[in-house]
């Protein structure tokens, strides 16, 4: 499985990140890989390895570039309860200098650099979203309608806020189809109503599930929140999404 490290031109530097593909002659579609507020990480790398060899090629940014390379913050193997709260601490001033202006600003040097590798086909391109990577991937897919296909987000975080611009708010611009696969307590049974009811009104494909037994971080291997079923749950639903949009579209 070919991989790589790589430096992604944006307006505010450059923006390391990964890239995983298969070693075939044909050209591949093209996903953008969000990570969960965690960061790029191994736990990350592996999954876009996975996802790579359905035959894909996966691209996933360090969020937080600009206050340096992967890992931003020292991170252990196992990000344990115990410690999650001292690793969130040095996390949210990552998090809260990631705005809505910057998110938009990256989004665009991502996707222009994914459609630009030469093993990435020119058709659309899908969008994945772990935890607050979610957001971003909802952000990237109502800001690009025409170039992408197809989103999903797992335990998704800052989905729905009141802010006004906050991310559901914007699904009316959606082109793509979209499963949400969300952890028991994710989003309150009001929200899960408002996000259909404004993705039943755009006409596009979607789903939102509530995959049983799970918190918050239910796919990521190296925290407590890991449910093996979960995460074989969420491949049942993101394969065929991306099958049917980008492949056999």
């Amino acid at each position: 499985m070919p991989t790589k490290s790589l430096q992604i031109p944006t307006t505010d530097g450059q923006a390391d990140a990964f890239a995983a593909f298969p070693d075939r002659d044909e050209r591949l579609p093209g996903v953008l890989l969000y990570p969960d507020a965690f960061g790029l990480r191994p736990e990350l790398e592996e999954k876009a390895r996975e996802l790579a060899e359905h035959g894909y090629y996966v691209l996933v940014p360090n969020l937080y570039y600009r206050h340096g390379p992967a890992p931003v913050i020292e991170l252990p193997e196992h990000i344990g309860e115990e410690i999650r709260p001292a690793v969130f601490a040095q996390l949210m001033p990552l998090v809260q200098a990631h705005t809505t202006e910057r998110v938009l600003r990256d989004a665009d040097a991502y996707l222009r650099f994914l459609t630009a590798q030469p093993e990435v086909g020119a058709g659309p391109v899908g969008v994945i979203g772990y935890c607050l990577g979610a957001a971003l991937a909802m952000r990237t897919a109502t800001a690009h309608p025409d170039q992408v296909a197809a989103i999903a987000g797992f335990h998704p975080g800052f989905l729905v806020t009141d802010a006004p611009d906050s991310p559901h708010r914007l699904v009316p611009k959606l082109t793509a189809q979209v499963h949400l696969g969300l952890a028991e307590g994710d989003l309150t049974p009001e929200a899960i109503s408002e996000l259909d009811q404004a993705l039943d009104a755009t006409g596009v494909g979607h789903s939102i599930e509530i995959y049983p037994d799970t918190i918050h971080g239910f796919t990521m291997s190296d925290t407590d929140a890991f449910n093996p079923a979960a995460l074989r749950r969420h491949w049942d639903r993101l394969l065929p999404l991306l099958d049917r949009t980008l492949v056999n579209k």
